[in-house]
C-alpha cells in the first residue's frame, strides 16, 4: 500500500484529495491546524491518520511528518503541499496579510518539501506536488500578495522538478482556477468557471499519478492567463486597468 501526506487536509480541496487517494488505495496522513475536523475526516477514511500541525512552524511540520510515517508504517510515496490562504485587497494597505500568505502558501510548502525529499532521494522514488494557482501566472490587482505567493511556489517547483528528476522523483505544479471551498466563499465578485472541490481533486490526483509536470484547469481560464503572460506590460496594464480602477480602494 502506498502512503500519501497532505497539508491543509481539514476541508476544501485537501479533504477531497484525501478522500480520492483513500478510494485509490492509499494510506493517508492528514495535516492541518483544525484537529477536530481532521479527526472527523480520518474516521471516515480507511487507513488514515490525523496529525494536527501548523505548516508555518518548520519543526512542527518535521515532527508531523515523522509521526505520520510511524502511524502508517513507513515513508511517504506522495506528498502534497496544499495548505493555503488568500486575502484580497489594496496592496499598500497592510503588509501583514501578504506576510501570512507567504508563510502559509510558500514556506508551508517548503517545510513539507524539506521533511520528505531527503528520504525520497535515498529511495530514488516519490512524488511531490504543490497546489499553487492560476493567479500566480501574472500579477492580479487586488490579489497582489496572493499572486506573489503562488508565483513563488511555481518558480520553486519548476526548479526542483529539474533537480530531482535524476533521482526518480516527479514534481507536479498544480494551478487551479476558482474552486468552491471555504476560502473562496468570502469572495464578493463573480468567479468564472467555479468548479466543485471533488471534481478538482480527481483532476489533481490523476495528474500526480501520471507524473504530469503541470496540472492547470479549467482550460479556458488557463488559456486566457497563458495568453495574458505573452502580452507586453503596457498592453496588460491597459487591459487590466479597468478592472483595477473598479476594484482597488485605498
Amino acid at each position: 500500500m502506498q502512503r500519501a501526506i497532505i497539508t491543509g487536509a481539514s476541508s476544501g480541496i485537501g479533504a477531497e484529495m484525501a478522500g480520492e487517494l483513500a478510494r485509490r488505495g492509499y494510506a493517508v496522513a492528514l495535516l492541518a491546524r483544525r484537529a477536530d475536523l481532521l479527526q472527523e475526516l480520518a474516521k471516515q477514511l480507511p487507513n488514515a491518520v490525523a496529525v494536527p500541525c501548523d505548516v508555518t512552524d518548520e519543526a512542527a511540520v518535521m515532527s508531523a511528518v515523522r509521526a505520520g510515517e510511524r502511524a502508517l508504517g513507513g515513508p511517504f510515496d506522495v506528498a502534497i503541499a496544499n495548505a493555503g490562504v488568500g486575502v484580497t485587497g489594496y496592496a499598500a494597505k497592510d503588509v501583514s496579510d501578504a506576510e501570512r500568505m507567504m508563510k502559509v502558501n510558500y514556506f508551508g510548502m517548503l517545510y513539507l518539501f524539506h521533511a520528505v525529499i531527503p528520504g525520497m532521494i535515498e529511495r530514488r522514488s516519490g512524488r511531490f506536488s504543490g497546489i499553487a494557482s492560476i493567479a500566480g501566472l501574472r500579477g492580479l490587482p487586488t490579489s497582489s500578495g496572493y499572486s506573489a505567493s503562488k508565483a513563488a511556489m511555481q518558480a520553486f517547483l519548476e526548479a526542483v522538478r529539474v533537480e530531482l528528476a535524476p533521482f526518480g522523483i516527479r514534481v507536479t505544479t498544480v494551478n487551479p482556477g476558482f474552486i468552491a471551498t471555504p476560502m473562496t466563499e468570502k469572495n464578493k465578485f463573480r468567479m468564472p468557471f467555479l468548479m466543485k472541490a471533488d471534481k478538482a481533486a480527481r483532476i489533481i490526483i490523476d495528474g500526480i499519478e501520471r507524473g504530469a509536470r503541470v496540472v492547470e484547469f479549467p482550460r479556458l481560464i488557463s488559456l486566457g492567463m497563458r495568453f495574458a503572460r505573452l502580452l507586453p506590460a503596457a498592453v496588460y496594464d491597459r487591459v487590466i486597468g479597468g478592472y483595477a480602477r473598479r476594484e482597488v480602494r485605498p
